[in-house]
């Protein structure tokens, strides 16, 4: 069971998880144990309410397919168990954010001082670079 919030929780079964080879350069049991860890979760199969659907569906990620599972391969740890624990982390996070509302940001304006600050600057620079020129005697 992979706990979300207070109230949203993912059964087991509705997370495939399946054992395969890590990838890269190892030492003896590099071909011989399955240490990494292929996670699949389909998003329209699964008991999340509504909400979360949507906006896992309308997230820009890699890790989305175009049916809508999420795929997510962890390999980074020697052992099988913790590369399961790292996998459904991961799983994790992705959702909760998914589900983060960002704040609605308020346009601003420059004060009138900021605006002189900058100008007066400008005017500055532009007197400095412009004594750099050639001198004509």
């Amino acid at each position: 069971m992979l706990d979300l919030s207070n109230s949203v929780q993912l059964p087991d079964s509705e997370i495939e998880l399946s054992a395969i080879r890590a990838q890269g350069a190892g030492g003896q049991n590099v071909n011989k144990v399955s240490s990494a860890v292929h996670l699949r979760f389909d998003i329209h199969a699964s008991s999340l309410p509504p909400f979360y659907k949507e906006r896992l569906l309308a997230l820009r990620d890699s890790r989305i397919s175009g049916e809508g599972v999420i795929v997510i391969k962890a390999q980074q740890y020697r052992t099988q168990e913790q590369n399961r624990a790292d996998a459904l982390e991961r799983l994790r996070e992705l959702i909760l954010a998914a589900t983060r509302v960002e704040k609605a940001r308020r346009p601003t304006k420059p004060t009138r001082a900021s605006k002189t600050r900058r100008l007066d600057a400008k005017g500055k620079r532009g007197t400095l670079k412009a004594g750099r020129g050639k001198v004509d005697f």
